[in-house]
């Protein structure tokens, strides 16, 4: 039987090896062994059960033969109960003999490589770091190091300190750093003993303290001189000190010297000479290493700056396009691409200022005075940081963190906001509560307006409202826009009069006065085309247009808002990505860089000089640009090659940020060419650009030949984190560049481009009059108010529908009085038009003939605002108001004068609750720009108290289940909608929303928002489908009929509504399988190519490094090595000593001739590594 050995308190006595195993543990499942706890020697292969018993045995025989003094001393440090494996490690440290400690030690070996990291985890969590650096210590005080114990030591201590996070704290402890690094100034001439320190060293410097440690005993100047030029023998000696350097990089101390004393030219020379000699890719790991020791280097502004000031930007260029050339090489592309990144100069934007090109004055605060947009730069960066702070938005913190664990916060009722006699302002906003409905005893029909009143107005007011200055108008076409071809190819009509083509239209102004000009152009134009556009009034969207307040005074109507939109015939797949199309668009950034002559470089529009555009100076050939109408975002385009563009977006009004949305004309261009364009400003850390959404794209030329569509468009689209930077400074966080292609159909067309499919503050003007002109009145109650004034002092609008009694017997009107109130909310940040899309499909279906929409107005008082933030909408922003804030962050305290939309709103549901009849249903519409799918966010006490893992005891809290009920039908009947994307979580973060407050203040159970996607969906029918404005509308549509489940029981059943609502009404109860999750995070995989680079690292797998500790144990490939052993003996004969004759057969790979080698210099020559590195010059 195999035995061991235990230590008593007296003597040494036999333990068997089942026992020296005994902590459970070390089992494991390996191969096809039972799962079940076994002693560590039957999982064991029978060689390596044999190697153990004799290692054991032997071991056994060497310590019975020690001294009885040696013996207590040793077995004084342990107790009876003690593992086995801590017995080998007390010993360990404590040994005295040579056979002894190399027993020990390959045992260890043996146990550690023959299974998994389960087993080294294990070992350091019994002190097995702390055992070999005790050890180590130890043997390396003496005056003459004994390197038979020193080698297998530090081999060992490299395998285990890999996988030991603490290890250069516990090194610290012992005063272990500082013995290494003598080791291996005196161990620079032998290539193996010098490797085994440096690995040691490398796992050290795991301690951020332990490298600067290192660093200050100038261990950069040592290891430096131990990476040679590829003219050397002893590759792994090198690879290693590589792999050493880098890792004493991990202190930005250690980086700051390194750039000062020119080392990183160092490494860019000695990474170009490899690169040079190695044709064959026969040394890719040394060259990696570089790589990655460049990067480590770079992580401060300083390391940077050198390793611009040195040509490495150009070096990497030139040598990564050699490696494009050989598969062999690809390993080396990614770490050149992510460094020329990293490396590349920070460049400020081209503008004046960070600002918007927009102010407003606000009021208690005086024009100018800006305030910096908080959490979105900190501005706390030192000189030479780590690379930039992403620019996270608030929502991306710790999640769990994030939920509401507090039952008392989640349960209680906070007291409004304001005094319930200021709630009395609200009563005349509920008609359908005092209306007689005396007009249903009339048969009269009902009035409408004409379409002159609606362009002409019905105010003076109204007229004074749209005159424009003439300092913004836009200005003439012949200053710069030359003749084009008409729609059907010619210039004059069969006729004889001028044909209107796309051209015409671009110098097309709202209509000042019914003698302007421009009418006499919208009449042509609809007289020829107007049959193309049905479902729209453009007469009725110029009447709206007249009427709309901007900062700027829009003068210029966007063609796509006038002419109106039709969805696209088919459906529009996602985008393909194609392989390293964002390395391909890296690479023509970098060459702006290198080659500088080769770009134009040209503003060709600029927002706040209109000159530009008239400017002598534009070529013909260059695209022209224009963004100053309602919606629009575009404040300057430069042009940088001959088919490629940079756009920068203006930030929000009063603001300084919230680059994301755009939406611009274009053009100019000439057909079937690939245009590039670079929005060079976005924010966002990542976007759905990256997985498969393209923006969209509306063509004049297209529409008016019948084609009045936005389309997806674009190729070779992805989002990445680029070079560029805010003027407040290099140290701001960079911005990200949306790249896309375009390829126009048509020459001298007049396009749009935007992010999403816009729709602006005048469109749903339009669509309002529009609806109440097409309502039945006796039918349906629908009632347009004004909420509120806007700071800009346009209107906030609020849409009450519901069913008109079929009399006016008190039967009825009591009915109708007591109808459940249904809120619904879109566009609080106007960059978010997806969902006023899928506002207008609720609004259309609420007042259609369909029956389910019949039941629904009869069942519920529906009170809509359907769009809270018209000024952000019409001014192009992005997130905020004109007074630069979230709107969905004011709900907890709106003030009055900065948040009048949300305060209004807010109030009105005060009052509904103050009058007893609080809503039965809130939605918020809103667009989410990170996740595929339609779905809900929602509220709920025991959801959150269980993801937060509270120890709340939630089963004794009732809670009514009904807040997942539409989620249930919607995720029945929408094709589009994804219950397992819902989430009904309380987050701090999100505490001064609309779903939140609603929820907490007003008690209303049922209180969500609904994200809709920008790109489209990845289940169901729509499954790899973008989705457009019909699916938007349909999602619309979708969430009206979920309300009918809500009033199931009360409603009049028809043979038309059961035959349109049966998919509605067949609810199953049983609950879904749902976990609810952080929905605030990308739901995407990690993309195909890094967005980021600043967090760029290729950190070696601890394999790798066991693969090289092994192969210098066994190495035969060094140079000189018979004249080594020759010095050895030599030097053994000079301390009086012999080598043993005797050589254990467990022991043959560690054992070697030459590691009974001193630490003794020696005195002949020796063919190691030569020190006088030469790439400092």
């Amino acid at each position: 039987m195999c035995r061991g050995l235990s230590f008593s308190s007296t003597v040494l006595k036999p333990l068997s090896l089942s026992q020296l195993q005994s902590d459970q543990s070390l089992s494991e499942k390996e191969g096809d062994y039972s799962n079940s706890p076994q002693p560590f020697i039957q999982h064991t292969p029978l060689s390596l059960s044999l190697f153990l018993s004799l290692s054991l045995s032997l071991f056994l025989s060497l310590s019975l033969s020690l001294s009885y003094p040696a013996a207590r001393s040793r077995a004084s440090m342990t107790t009876p109960s003690s593992s086995g494996l801590e017995v080998l490690l007390n010993t360990l440290q404590n040994a005295g003999d040579l056979e002894s400690t190399l027993n020990i030690l390959n045992v260890l070996d043996e146990l550690l490589s023959a299974g998994t990291d389960r087993r080294i985890h294990y070992m350091i969590s019994k002190g097995g770091s702390e055992a070999l650096l005790m050890a180590l210590v130890n043997t390396a005080s003496s005056y003459s190091p004994n390197y038979t114990l020193l080698l297998p030591i530090l081999h060992l201590l490299a395998k285990v300190g890999h996988r030991d996070r603490r290890i250069g704290v516990k090194a610290e402890k012992v005063d272990a750093v500082l013995v290494i690094l003598r080791l291996l100034r005196h161990n620079v001439k032998n290539s193996r003993r010098a490797a085994a320190c440096l690995w040691v060293i490398r796992v050290f410097c795991s301690s951020v303290s332990t490298a600067t440690l290192l660093g200050q005993n100038r261990a950069l100047d040592v290891v430096f001189d131990l990476i040679a030029p590829p003219t050397a023998t002893h590759t792994h000696t090198i690879k290693a000190a590589i792999d050493a350097f880098a890792a004493l990089l991990s202190s930005k101390e250690n980086c700051r010297t390194a750039a000062g004393k020119g080392y990183i030219a160092g490494l860019l020379k000695l990474y170009e000479d490899w690169h040079t000699h190695d044709s064959e890719h026969e040394h890719l790991q040394i060259r990696r290493a570089f790589l990655h020791c460049l990067h480590k280097a770079t992580k401060i502004c300083l390391g940077r700056t050198a390793l611009v000031t040195d040509g490495g930007i150009d070096l990497l260029y030139t040598t990564v396009q050699s490696c494009l050339l050989s598969k062999a090489a690809e390993s080396l592309v990614e770490p050149s691409v992510q460094l020329m990144r990293k490396c590349y100069p920070k460049i400020p934007l081209p503008l004046t200022s960070d600002h918007s090109a927009y102010s407003f004055p606000l009021p208690g605060r005086p024009l100018g005075v800006w305030e910096d947009d908080p959490g979105v730069y900190d501005g706390s960066f030192e000189d030479d940081s780590d690379e930039e702070q992403e620019n996270e938005e608030s929502d991306c913190r710790d999640f769990e963190d994030d939920l509401e664990s507090d039952v008392g916060s989640l349960t209680a009722r906070p007291e409004p906001d304001r005094p319930l006699e200021q709630l009395q302002q609200y009563t005349h906003l509920f008609p359908e509560l005092q209306h007689d409905f005396q007009d249903l005893e009339s048969d009269s029909e009902p009035e409408e307006s004409s379409d002159e009143e609606l362009l002409n107005g019905d105010s003076e007011e109204k007229t004074k409202s749209c005159r424009r200055s003439t300092e913004n108008s836009r200005v003439s076409p012949s200053c710069s826009y030359p003749e084009t071809l008409t729609s059907n190819g010619k210039n004059p009509d069969q006729d004889g009069r001028r044909c209107l083509n796309a051209r015409d239209f671009r110098s097309f102004s709202c209509p000042q006065t019914p003698e302007d000009g421009s009418g006499s152009m919208v009449e042509k134009l609809l007289e020829k085309y107007g049959s193309f556009i049905p479902h729209h009034d453009p007469r009725l969207y110029i009447a709206a247009a007249a009427q709309t307040k901007s900062v700027t005074d829009y003068s210029i109507l966007a063609f796509p808002d006038f002419w109106g939109h039709l969805p696209p015939l088919g459906p529009e797949p996602m985008a393909n990505r194609k392989p390293h199309v964002q390395r391909k668009k890296v690479f023509e950034d970098v060459q702006r860089l290198l080659c500088p002559e080769d770009i134009i470089n040209r503003v060709v529009f600029d927002m706040e000089d209109t000159s530009v555009q008239c400017s002598s100076d534009v070529p013909t050939d260059s695209l022209r640009f224009f963004s100053k109408f309602e919606s629009g975002n575009l404040r300057k385009a430069i042009h940088i090659r001959r088919y490629e563009y940079d756009l920068i977006l203006n930030a929000d009004v009063n603001s300084s940020s919230h680059h994301q949305w755009f939406y611009f004309e274009v053009s100019g261009m000439v057909a079937n060419v690939p245009y590039r364009f670079n929005v060079i400003n976005c924010e966002k850390s990542n976007s759905q650009f990256n997985y498969g959404m393209q923006p969209v794209l509306y063509s004049v030329r297209e529409a008016l030949e019948g084609r009045p569509h936005w389309v997806r468009a674009g190729t070779e689209i992805c989002y990445y984190r680029n070079h560029f930077c805010p003027n407040r400074g290099q140290r701001a966080p960079s911005f990200y560049t949306l790249t896309f292609t375009v390829t126009f159909r048509h020459e001298e067309d007049v396009c749009y481009l935007a992010y999403h499919y816009p729709y602006t503050f005048s469109a749903l003007q339009s669509h309002l009059k529009d609806l109440e002109r097409s309502v039945d009145p006796r039918k349906v109650f629908f009632r347009q108010q004004t909420l509120c004034n806007t700071l800009a002092g346009n209107s906030c609008p609020l849409i009450t529908i519901t069913a008109c009694p079929p009399s006016r017997a008190w039967r009825n009107l009591h009915q109708l009085r007591n109808r459940p109130y249904v809120v619904l909310t879109a566009r609080v940040h106007p960059g978010e038009s997806n969902a006023s899309w899928v506002m207008r499909g609720s609004l259309e279906f609420l007042c259609s003939n369909d029956p389910v929409a019949e039941s629904l107005r009869e069942a519920f008082i529906l009170k809509i605002v359907p769009m809270l933030n018209p000024d952000g909408v019409i001014h192009g922003n992005h997130r905020c108001s004109l007074s630069a804030d979230d709107l969905n962050r004011q709900w907890l305290k709106p003030n009055p004068s900065l948040s009048p939309t949300i305060y209004h709103t807010k109030g009105l549901l005060y009052y509904l609750n103050s009058i007893g009849r609080k809503p039965l249903v809130f939605c918020d519409y809103h667009g989410h720009s990170r996740k595929k799918n339609v779905f809900l966010y929602g509220c709920s006490v025991k959801e959150t108290l269980w993801q937060s893992g509270s120890p709340v005891n939630t089963a004794s809290l009732k809670e009514d289940p009904g807040y997942r009920t539409i989620a249930k039908t919607l995720d029945r009947i929408a094709p589009a909608f994804s219950f397992n994307s819902c989430n009904f979580l309380v987050e701090k973060s999100r505490a001064s929303t609309a779903r939140v407050v609603v929820w907490r203040e007003m008690g209303v159970l049922r209180s969500y928002t609904m994200e809709s996607t920008y790109n489209g969906c990845d289940q169901g029918i729509y499954k790899g489908l973008q989705t457009g404005t019909r699916e938007l509308e349909e999602m619309g549509q979708n969430f009206c009929q979920s309300l009918l489940t809500l009033r199931k029981n009360a409603i009049s059943y028809n043979s038309r509504l059961v035959s349109h609502a049966a998919a509605i009404l067949d609810l199953d109860n049983s609950l879904l399988d749902h976990k609810s999750h952080n929905c605030f995070e990308d739901d995407e995989p990690p993309c195909a190519e890094s967005i980021e680079y600043s967090c760029y690292s290729e950190p070696q797998r601890a394999e790798e490094l066991d693969a090289e500790v092994n192969g210098n144990t066994s190495s035969t490939e060094e140079e000189g090595e018979e004249e080594e052993e020759e010095e050895e003996v030599k030097e053994e004969l000079r301390n009086g000593r012999r080598r043993s004759q005797r050589k254990s057969s467990v022991l043959s790979h560690m054992c070697r001739q030459d590691s009974l080698e001193t630490l003794s210099m020696k005195s002949s020559a020796c063919n190691g590594i030569n020190i006088s590195n030469t790439y400092l010059s």
